[in-house]
């Protein structure tokens, strides 16, 4: 089984003590084929494309997260357009709007910063990475703003309309381990309407475990039980998912295959 995992965090201080030892040796030995570490802010998106220098199979995204972007200027947007430009960054990512915690930035300065990073994708030519909490609506009428602009709706948990929605502009939709958790109402009806050239599997590491490791660190060794949810609720087999799965990665993130490594 080969897998592509679309969304981690592999820069996250929870990996500080054994980063290189779980990149090395643990992701190849589980069938990860490729990762992609995505950033929150300069900092984390210059360790991103430090770490996909260093590893073959990693690659990166540089953005500046919602939660993450008080204070974010001129300065911060050209840095992270210069790392964009770097030759494993694959996407503009992690961006968009997070209205779940009261002390975020304020809601218009997040849709400032989500609305310039997608036109620094556009004019960039990337895909982006979207996290979209608590902010369906102003999630989807700002990216129909940028009808050129696709990519990915990151860990997503809007509407099955939301999702056709989507779908019928060219997006992608991120299933992460909270499939697996007993209270995952909606995510049956979204899969049942998102075909299986749109479904990419992620695990958000450190974060989001799936069941049976719920409650503990998240690493890409996770992906099986995502991609064996997805394929019990789309009608194939697991083998069947991880290899769909893989290939809609390669796709979502087309600057993949220009890389030498790959």
């Amino acid at each position: 089984m080969k897998l592509f995992d679309t969304h981690a965090h592999y820069t996250d201080n929870a990996f500080n003590t054994d980063r290189s030892e779980l990149l090395e040796r643990l992701l190849p030995a589980a069938g990860v084929a490729a990762a992609v570490t995505a950033g929150v802010d300069v900092e984390s998106a210059r360790a991103s494309a430090a770490l996909a220098e260093k590893y073959d199979y990693i690659y990166a995204a540089a953005g500046l997260h919602p939660e993450d972007c008080a204070g974010a200027g001129e300065a911060e947007l050209e840095e992270i357009r210069r790392l964009c430009r770097h030759p494993k960054v694959v996407a503009v990512g992690e961006i968009g709007l997070d209205y779940y915690w009261a002390e975020n930035p304020p809601k218009e300065f997040q849709q400032e910063i989500f609305r310039r990073q997608l036109a620094l994708a556009r004019e960039e030519g990337l895909p982006v990475i979207v996290h979209d909490r608590e902010a369906h609506g102003d999630s989807l009428a700002i990216v129909k703003e940028f009808p050129e602009a696709a990519g990915v709706f990151h860990c997503f948990s809007g509407s099955p309309e939301m999702a056709q929605e989507l779908i019928k502009r060219g997006w992608y939709l991120g299933f992460d381990g909270p499939i697996t958790y007993k209270n995952a109402k909606r995510a049956p009806e979204v899969v049942a309407v998102t075909p299986l050239d749109r479904i990419v599997v992620e695990t958000d590491a450190p974060y989001l475990s799936p069941v049976p490791n719920r409650g503990k660190r998240n690493d890409s060794r996770n992906l099986p039980y995502i991609v064996e949810k997805l394929a019990e609720w789309k009608g194939v087999t697991p083998e069947e998912m991880a290899e769909i799965t893989y290939e809609n990665g390669l796709r979502l993130f087309p600057k993949i295959r220009d890389c030498e490594a790959f």
